[in-house]
């Protein structure tokens, strides 16, 4: 087995003959596309840069998927978002927007007919598939295929598909239910079903129409189906979560995108076995980060382009002399790109984000109409997906946009080891590196945004004018800022807390995550598998609970990832507390840290409390206007009593001199924010922590976790923490071990809804027992109402495009370099 990447010394000379090749002098054509691009760059809340080269057409929400016709005329794109779903049809010639229609439910399978009059389509949760006619680039919907009855009856969800049209037979994979079911296209009925060993993601038809590949998403495979015997044939071990595939015309070779393990598997499909691994991310021995999951072919056969959805580029592979593959460069693209064709010499990418993030000061805000509430700047709706049309790139062109993809990447190799930093600070810049800092404390909280919470204080950069919970509903979080670091420039790395809780515990979410919650949040069924419940949904190399354990770091967890006082992950069997419940809002944070309190002294009279500990306080998602239940400001009061007591007694405690907390909320979905919609509260307290300081540093959820990490002398579990900028100039040399005392609540905690209105019938309705299993634009409204009030006027709404300028040094403190 062969693997194809740009070794070190090959990334630095390759770098050289880019900049050399790019020389007005040689060619001014080159160098003045790469330069316009360089001059139009965006960088992403998450430290990561966009360049997109091309014409860019809008596509709708989330894009995963694309069908081209037989004769490349049309393009169909299958847009699988939280907000509207549609298939978007495009008319390749003019390059426009021929038509574009609204799907009540879909996911990523769609396929022309034969004389591309015909177009199927997964319609989700709904489990079955739509059949669509494409008149003249119009579609129209004309029947479908059931496969079972809709969720939650049952749980099937169709995902890849592909069609036999000269036997009119429909073969279509599943994710939820594992199974192959075979249709006929014509009578419109399901001939018959069998089990497959693991979740499918997509299936291609050989070429002689006798086998059926089968990626098994989450099982590490790609199945070999017999069509004539009817039954499974082989398999072929490949990387973790094999998702697109594309089989060469003579079907001899399959390639295999690996989304969670920056690979693509080439198979020899006589052999039926890996005759090379191709490693797509920008520097060898990755880790978790690039998340390949597209693929096509050149119309020759001879390139191969990988869209590397993380990495927000495509990898170009030479692949003409199978088995011997090598890298001819990157191209960027949009943010996530999701698929890619060549099609006459023209590169189409979808980008499942687009191309900018966006502030969302016109979200949930009080005097919305249905319609208006529509169009709500919710997060996880916010970045519509769009289609990067561009020209193919000669080996010149092509080495400047490879140029750009690592301008644009602030991941490198050297900051898996050595981080940026200061000599001395207690936050170490080499992993291994002693800290005085021993035991560390992970709160995690949920759903709110920097101007909920903070834009009430002028000493950062806040909008008082969508601040919700301000100091007399927080005092604790507004005295812990205050007293410690305000951090007014941190941006979570999720959009709502199903990717939420993986970026905060893994430093990355898979595919699978990114993929499937939009249809959840969305309202079209499926289950919350987020927290450690299935496995397919789960990092290769695990949490980092997996690991400080394989570091031999002691660990132990407060309600994150467990569910009724059981663990949701093995790695946390015999490492949590039975008593501390998880997410329950109907069960008081304050009771919460009184049970820390109890097992937490209990472990300090044994001399056993571990060096990581995550904590869940999550009341402050709160239950909207639900009769009965904590008002929002009882419930975000109860969070910040809870919180303040936590920081009180740890530090009276015999550890306090060697303890840092730090505070996250998983996402920031519940809410508005001025300068970006995931920007968020964040608190980091603890005696090695300046006192009375604002730092104005760009951070975000991983940049937490990294400073986690050094520490613990832990490598980093991902590409995204790797390249973060650790907090160092938030802590001091200098410990100061004044204690803290929390902050008496101003609102009453057993404050509870009475007003009978819609807003409290509505919440009545919502299910609330996991996070997020609701509307949030409608929710976030409810919450507004419940504390602006009925007639508070709305904001208008505004965008923005994401800007950041570094900060400067402080005086004697050096930068990350490569010496």
């Amino acid at each position: 087995m062969k693997r194809c990447f740009l070794p070190k010394i090959s990334i630095i000379l390759f770098l050289l003959a880019c900049l050399s090749s790019c020389k007005p002098g040689q060619s001014g054509t080159q160098s003045d596309v790469i330069n316009s691009l360089r001059a139009t760059r965006v960088m992403l809340p998450n430290g990561w840069s966009l360049t997109t080269p091309g014409k860019s057409l809008s596509l709708g929400d989330l894009p995963l998927n694309v069908a081209v016709s037989s004769s490349g005329k049309w393009m169909a794109f299958t847009n699988n978002g939280q907000g509207t779903q549609s298939i978007t049809l495009i008319n390749r010639a003019d390059e426009t927007v021929s038509d574009e229609i609204t799907i009540p439910k879909s996911w990523v399978g769609l396929a022309f007919s034969g004389d591309e009059k015909g177009l199927f389509a997964s319609g989700g949760n709904d489990n079955l598939v739509r059949i669509y006619q494409n008149k003249d680039g119009k579609l129209s919907e004309t029947g479908q295929i059931v496969l079972g009855e809709p969720w939650p009856k049952q749980s099937i969800s169709p995902a890849g598909l592909c069609l036999d049209d000269e036997a009119q037979r429909l073969y279509v994979v599943t994710k939820d239910d594992s199974a192959l079911y075979t249709c006929d296209a014509v009578t419109r009925q399901v001939l018959r079903r069998e089990h497959l060993p693991a979740e499918a993601y997509t299936c291609v038809l050989s070429p002689d129409k006798s086998l059926l590949y089968i990626s098994l998403w989450g099982g590490e495979k790609v199945l070999l189906y017999d069509l004539k015997k009817r039954t499974t044939s082989g398999s072929v071990a490949v990387g973790s979560h094999p998702n697109d595939m594309v089989l060469t015309r003579d079907g001899r070779y399959l390639f295999v995108a690996n989304g969670n393990e920056n690979t693509v598997s080439v198979i020899e499909v006589a052999a039926r076995r890996v005759v090379e691994t191709l490693t797509t991310s920008l520097f060898p021995d990755a880790p978790a980060g690039s998340t390949p999951n597209g693929l096509a072919l050149s119309e020759d056969e001879k390139t191969l382009y990988i869209a590397n959805a993380d990495n927000n580029c495509l990898s170009v592979f030479d692949v003409s002399e199978r088995g011997e593959s090598r890298s001819l460069g990157l191209i960027p693209t949009g943010w996530y790109p999701t698929t890619v064709r060549e099609v006459d010499g023209k590169i189409y990418v979808a980008n499942g984000k687009g191309l900018t993030s966006l502030a969302n000061p016109g979200g949930p805000q009080p005097t919305m109409t249905a319609a208006e509430r529509a169009k709500a700047e919710y997060i996880g709706s916010l970045f519509q997906g769009n289609l990067s049309i561009i020209s193919k790139p000669d080996d010149n062109l092509l080495a400047g946009y490879t140029q750009l993809v690592y301008e644009n990447t602030p991941y490198t190799k050297e900051r898996e080891s050595t981080s940026e930093g200061q000599k001395g600070n207690p936050i170490p810049r080499t992993v291994g590196d002693p800290s005085p800092i021993k035991y560390v404390f992970y709160i995690i909280k949920e759903n709110r945004t920097y101007d909920q919470i903070f834009g009430d204080m002028s000493e950062g950069n806040g909008d008082a004018s969508l601040c919700l919970f301000p100091e007399n509903n927080t005092p604790n979080h507004h005295a812990l800022a205050r007293e410690f670091v305000l951090l007014d420039n941190f941006y979570v790395n999720a959009e709502v807390s199903a990717d939420g809780h993986n970026w905060s515990m893994a430093g990355y979410a898979t595919d699978f995550v990114e993929k499937t919650w939009p249809t959840s949040y969305g309202g079209r069924g499926g289950t919350y598998d987020y927290e450690g419940t299935r496995q397919v949904a789960h990092p290769k190399e695990g949490f980092i609970w997996d690991y400080c354990q394989r570091a031999g770091v002691s660990y132990r967890t407060y309600g994150e990832f467990t569910s009724q006082g059981k663990p949701n992950l093995k790695v946390l069997e015999g490492h949590y507390d039975p008593n501390y419940h998880g997410y329950d809002l109907s069960y008081k944070d304050v009771d919460r840290e009184a049970a820390w309190e109890k097992d937490f002294d209990a472990l300090v009279a044994a001399n056993a409390v571990p060096h990581f500990n995550t904590v869940r306080i999550s009341n402050d998602h709160t239950s909207g206007m639900r009769i009965g239940a904590p008002t929002p400001q009882a419930a975000v009061a109860d969070n910040d009593l809870a919180l303040g007591r936590f920081v009180e007694h740890l530090s009276k405690s015999p550890i306090w001199k060697e303890s840092v907390v730090f505070v996250v909320e998983d996402d920031a979905q519940n809410g508005p924010d001025h300068v970006d919609a995931h920007r968020s509260v964040a608190l980091v307290i603890g005696p090695y922590v300046k006192r009375n300081y604002v730092d104005h540093t760009m951070y975000s959820t991983t940049s937490l976790l990294r400073t986690m990490e050094l520490i613990l002398a832990l490598p980093p579990m991902s590409q995204y923490d790797a390249a973060a900028t650790p907090l160092w100039r938030s802590f001091t040399a200098q410990p100061d071990a004044r204690l803290y005392t929390a902050r008496a609540n101003n609102v009453p905690l057993d404050q509870r809804n009475v007003a009978v209105n819609k807003h409290s019938i509505r919440s009545g309705e919502l299910n609330l027992t996991v996070p997020d299993a609701i509307n949030d634009v409608e929710f976030s409204e409810i919450v507004w109402k419940a504390v602006k009030g009925i007639d508070s006027p709305m904001p208008a709404p505004r965008r923005s495009t994401f800007v950041w300028a570094k900060p400067e040094d402080e005086e004697g403190e050096g930068d990350f370099d490569d010496d």
